[in-house]
């Protein structure tokens, strides 16, 4: 059961002052209150409270606690169940620039569906729409935390879904084959024994940065020719598993490859993990440095360069390493490696990703031997 009832007293101005309580009891039988500016608020909030203390789920505001707390429960409960630090990070960001800013002074029970749909729309306005998407879903999570710890009864932000915007697909424009030859021609010539190897390995494997970094010689089959991803370095430089699932995988390598990470263990330095690349302190290599000290170098000397920013009679490399795995899946697709297979290799969680990043060089392949087919066939039609 419950009451509503005016109330009117007398402010520190001496202004007369009036709101409309509502009186109930939760559902373990204790007296609670609430009071609202306008009547009919009262009413719908009453009906609301009735149905979930029926229900056992209801929680009075004096039990509730404000988004901000909710939010560093959640991030202390992420941070002890091994959530990587460059994520907490991103989660602390959200928090701290977008969420708190918004809301961080209203209890949990206080939000609405509304109320959570304008703060979405206002992400969405003055963020990148991928950034936005990423606040709103730390935003949720952190409510649904606190509805498991029985701070608020329902997660009202469940009920806001952010619109899907046309997809529009990432397509890769890898290095053209003539580039490679100089790259690799480059790097053999090179007295970086280090960068040819990491140039080498990541033009025939498609290795992410971070799963270069963190690539560990136990994971290296020389006699097979192979080598097995399972585990990287997150930009802190902690050793942990892959982005996904579907990024376990073991890629197939060529001889000249091998021969090169052959000559590279014999003079590769000791480190705590053993790894491949490591620092000259023995630690996971940074990807700052990876690229300065040993890719770009190598762009360079193969004049696979472009004018700097800042200085136009400057030549800088043209490429970062992220471009050698789109290379890599370039060369595979060439060899007609079908796409499924590709999609293993790069470790994409879903095909169509592959698809939207690589679908035009499928198409473009097979334009190409269409055309050499149909070339080949008028040949012969002329000579008969």
């Amino acid at each position: 059961m419950s009451s509503i009832r005016k109330r009117t007293w007398t402010g520190p101005d001496g202004r007369s002052r009036q709101a409309w309580q509502v009186d109930y009891r939760d559902q373990s039988g204790k007296r609670r209150a609430r009071q609202f500016d306008r009547k009919k608020d009262a009413e719908t909030w009453a009906t609301n409270a009735l149905s979930e203390v029926h229900r056992g789920i209801h929680t009075p505001e004096s039990v509730s606690v404000t988004v901000s707390a909710a939010a560093a429960l959640w991030i202390k409960t992420v941070t002890a169940n091994g959530r990587e630090p460059t994520t907490i990070a991103a989660y602390e960001q959200h928090v701290r620039l977008h969420i708190v800013p918004k809301c961080g002074a209203k209890k949990l029970s206080q939000l609405t569906a509304p109320t959570v749909r304008l703060m979405l729309d206002a992400w969405l306005t003055e963020l990148s729409r991928p950034m936005a998407v990423r606040v709103f879903r730390t935003f949720k999570a952190i409510i649904t935390d606190a509805q498991e710890r029985g701070l608020v009864a329902q997660n009202v932000a469940l009920a806001v879904k952010v619109t899907k915007a046309p997809r529009q697909a990432t397509r890769a424009s890898p290095p053209s084959k003539a580039e490679l030859r100089a790259i690799l021609c480059a790097a053999e010539k090179s007295d970086d024994l280090k960068g040819r190897t990491m140039v080498e390995l990541v033009i025939f494997s498609g290795l992410r940065a971070s799963e270069l970094r963190g690539l560990a010689w136990r994971s290296v089959d020389l006699k097979r020719s192979t080598v097995t991803v399972d585990q990287r370095a997150d930009a802190e430089g902690m050793i942990g598993a892959p982005k996904s699932p579907a990024s376990f995988r073991t890629i197939p390598l060529p001889k000249r490859v091998s021969a090169t990470l052959r000559e590279w263990k014999l003079a590769c330095p000791g480190s705590e993990h053993d790894l491949v690349f490591p620092s000259e302190k023995g630690k996971v290599l940074s990807h700052a440095v990876m690229a300065k000290n040993h890719i770009k170098p190598i762009l360079v000397a193969a004049k696979v360069t472009k004018a700097a920013s800042t200085d136009p009679d400057e030549q800088v490399a043209k490429y970062t390493a992220h471009i050698f795995r789109h290379a890599a899946a370039s060369l595979w697709i060439e060899q007609r490696m079908n796409a499924k297979r590709v999609q293993t290799l790069v470790g994409h969680g879903s095909i169509q990703v592959t698809f939207d990043t690589y679908g035009h060089l499928f198409e473009q392949f097979e334009r190409d031997a269409n055309d050499a087919n149909a070339i080949e066939r008028a040949l012969f039609a002329d000579a008969t």
